[in-house]
């Protein structure tokens, strides 16, 4: 069993959960139950899944929990586009989180292919 914390991917991701919350924090009330719940479930998935996958007994199972992460991390990426795309944050806020998205999707990339070279 490793300990998630001491993982720079999943320290990125939970880093990008916080910057996520900041930027949804003011999205107009009536999608605090679409857009917002949306992205933030899916931000909190991705280090969610990397501690999950440390907990399991294989690199097997840890490189499965790393490819949900991996699709989480998608979904923000798209969430981000969309949330711009209507306006509700700007070009500039986008373009930061666009980056740590793409960051946490290369690293959780490098770390799947090390579990697979591992076996």
């Amino acid at each position: 069993m490793k300990d998630f914390r001491n993982i720079k991917t999943w320290e990125k991701a939970h880093e990008l959960v916080q910057v996520v919350y900041r930027e949804t924090s003011n999205l107009p009330t009536d999608e605090r139950f679409g857009l917002t719940t949306q992205i933030r479930r899916a931000a909190v998935s991705i280090p969610t899944n990397i501690a999950e996958g440390c907990g399991r007994d294989s690199d097997r199972d840890f490189a499965r929990f790393l490819h949900i992460a991996m699709g989480s991390a998608s979904e923000v990426e798209y969430l981000c586009l969309l949330l711009r795309d209507l306006k509700f944050i700007n070009d500039q806020s986008h373009g930061a989180l666009h980056d740590r998205v793409v960051e946490v999707k290369r690293m959780l990339t490098g770390f799947i292919n090390k579990l697979k070279a591992d076996r």
